[in-house]
């Protein structure tokens, strides 16, 4: 096995603002696995409030390369323990290298992900397109520049309601709402009736991630489905979130990869919770993961590639949020490393 890794600083369309901040460009660190001339690659972006830069990645992954590389790959799965044992406090360089082994994989398998997973994608759910927070006008003006089937707005404001009614008045589509843990107890009870009187869908992580006493009482009075997101994060929460939500966001690099979010998504199902498989502005190597996830979720939210200006990979397309897949297998992208010519 041998590694090769590049950092990439990626452009958004429009400043990104949630409740948490506002930001311009997406870092985000690209591995590449070459295993018997066969090479996968794999993505994990920097998120802020997570604390594991990309240099972090870089250099935890020069810490231990060799020994990355010494690895007998025959399966994913394996590799995936391997990993998790040698990165135990980085689940974004896992993420990376084990959509890499998957790629990888599939490519020496000769076939696409979700097809090795036996998954029907005439089933798979439509993708959402995010609006970040601005002001109304231009929330409003974003929403008619990207006609869309189904829209999820940030929030966490005193304008919440304001900026809902809004976007209600000048679509019709189905929107969710992502607080993204901006609201206390009390801001979520007053917004709940306002919410489903505009026909939200469903609103992701209303309170701080810890507040259990919170989202116990918020589960018992919201007839709009909650799900969990800075509140599930590893496998263990998947458990954790029965009863307190609706619904669990599955997030790639958070928790460590398409093998645990595999196992996550069983869990989930086991116990009656919804499933979304959601992205944290990914270029297309790392929306082409969720994407063969799909058929065997609930909600899709990997737009990240509709919100970047730049891309560094093709083999997704987006029609109307319909998915659609290119003919390569594994992932099924094209990334070109730079300085090299395909």
């Amino acid at each position: 096995m041998r590694v090769k890794y590049w950092s990439f600083n990626l452009k958004f369309r429009h400043p990104f603002t949630i409740s948490r901040g506002t930001k311009t460009h997406q870092p985000t660190f690209i591995v590449e696995l070459e295993h018997m001339g066969i090479k996968g690659y794999g993505e994990a972006p920097f998120i802020a409030y997570y604390n594991i830069p990309v240099e972090k990645m870089i250099e935890d992954l020069e810490s231990k390369k060799q020994m990355v590389e010494r690895f007998a790959f025959t399966d994913p799965e394996r590799y995936w323990h391997y990993l998790h044992h040698l990165f135990p406090n980085n689940n974004f360089l896992v993420c990376a290298l084990d959509i890499a082994a998957w790629d990888l994989y599939g490519k020496l398998k000769r076939k696409k992900l979700y097809e090795l997973w036996e998954g029907d994608i005439s089933r798979n759910p439509v993708c959402d397109y995010t609006i970040g927070i601005d002001s109304v006008e231009n929330m409003v003006a974003k929403m008619k520049e990207k006609p869309w089937p189904i829209y999820k707005i940030k929030v966490g404001t005193a304008d919440d309601i304001a900026i809902v009614e809004a976007l209600r008045a000048n679509t019709a589509s189905a929107l969710r709402v992502d607080a993204n843990a901006g609201w206390d107890l009390q801001t979520a009870l007053e917004l709940l009736p306002e919410l489903q009187k505009q026909g939200v869908e469903l609103i992701e992580q209303p309170l701080p991630k810890d507040d259990w006493e919170g989202m116990k009482v918020l589960y018992k009075e919201s007839s709009i489905p909650l799900f969990a997101d800075e509140s599930c994060v590893t496998e263990p929460d998947v458990e954790k979130c029965n009863h307190f939500f609706h619904g669990i966001n599955i997030k790639l690099t958070k928790c460590g990869g398409i093998t645990p979010a595999r196992r996550m998504i069983t869990k989930a199902r086991e116990l009656g919770l919804k499933i979304m498989v959601g992205c944290m502005n990914e270029s297309t190597v790392g929306t082409a993961a969720i994407a063969h996830l799909l058929p065997f979720i609930d909600y899709a939210d990997m737009d990240g590639p509709l919100l970047l200006e730049e891309d560094i990979a093709t083999g997704i397309t987006f029609k109307n949020g319909v998915i659609g897949y290119s003919a390569r297998p594994g992932l099924g992208i094209n990334f070109t490393p730079p300085g090299q010519i395909e």
